[in-house]
């Protein structure tokens, strides 16, 4: 399977970066397109195909990304509509709030023919195999295509069919949250600054903390607050420093940053 990247941003140059560590896809089957020479560079010496044109990635890849600001998703779709083959590619477009009905408005052709079309939101951990992205089906979309698709994204961490009303939700849980999740190292991090550990030392603590917390959770299946019960005890340390937190508004303020970000 041939696929192409437009756009070598933040991240399509994850996705890139994603599908050169990974096995799913051949190098020389990847090309990445962008106006930067820097980043064209960047990615051929990665061993990938590098191109300024969009019409030329667009071209024989059997899946095409687009993967640009919104505001910039009209005008490339429309540079790429002509040469694209609506009977052997798939479009998957990466940008959060570009809806279903603007991108059929923008390719169909004569006749009412649209291109199989999906909306898509991974993370920037994408480049380390570890995205949690979300997919949804968005035109004209036939079975063995979501197939494709979810087994593209799989390859790159995990993924979830979705339906497109609920990607701004994934978009802040996952895309978004992977900045909350930073924010929280950060704070915890400076903590252990202030109880005295060096800075460095104080990150790997906490990085290694969370990463224990993920495992423990995949591997037995609990409830969060069902691990937490294992850890606290009447009068202990742990407890306390929950209560504390709470009492801050700790889980309070996770959910409404959520919710902020999904508005």
């Amino acid at each position: 399977m041939k696929i192409s990247i437009i756009g070598a941003g933040a991240m399509g140059g994850a996705m890139a970066e994603g599908l050169i560590k990974g096995d799913y896809i051949k190098n020389e089957d990847i090309c990445i397109a962008d106006p930067s020479r820097i980043s064209r560079d960047k990615f051929a010496d990665m061993g990938i195909t590098a191109t300024p044109s969009n019409q030329l990635a667009a071209q024989g890849a059997d899946v095409v990304c687009v993967v640009v600001k919104p505001w910039l998703v009209e005008q490339v779709l429309k540079g790429i509509c002509e040469v694209m083959d609506y009977d052997k590619q798939i479009l998957i477009v990466v940008a959060a709030g570009v809806k279903s009905e603007s991108i059929k408005e923008w390719m169909t052709k004569d006749g009412g023919k649209m291109i199989p079309t999906f909306l898509v939101i991974p993370n920037i951990a994408i480049a380390q195999l570890a995205s949690m992205t979300f997919i949804a089906p968005a035109v004209a979309v036939e079975p063995q295509q979501i197939d494709v698709v979810k087994n593209l994204f799989d390859s790159m961490g995990k993924s979830i069919m979705t339906d497109e009303q609920h990607l701004g939700a994934g978009t802040t849980l996952a895309s978004c949250g992977i900045a909350y999740a930073m924010r929280y190292i950060r704070a915890a991090a400076e903590g252990g600054v202030e109880l005295g550990f060096k800075a460095d030392d104080a990150k790997q603590i906490v990085m290694q903390t969370m990463k224990g917390a993920v495992e423990l959770l995949e591997a037995t299946g609990l409830h969060p607050e069902a691990a937490i019960d294992l850890v606290t005890t009447p009068g202990g340390v742990t407890i306390k420093g929950l209560n504390e937190m709470e009492h801050a508004g700790f889980t309070s303020s996770v959910i409404k940053g959520l919710k902020a970000g999904a508005k």
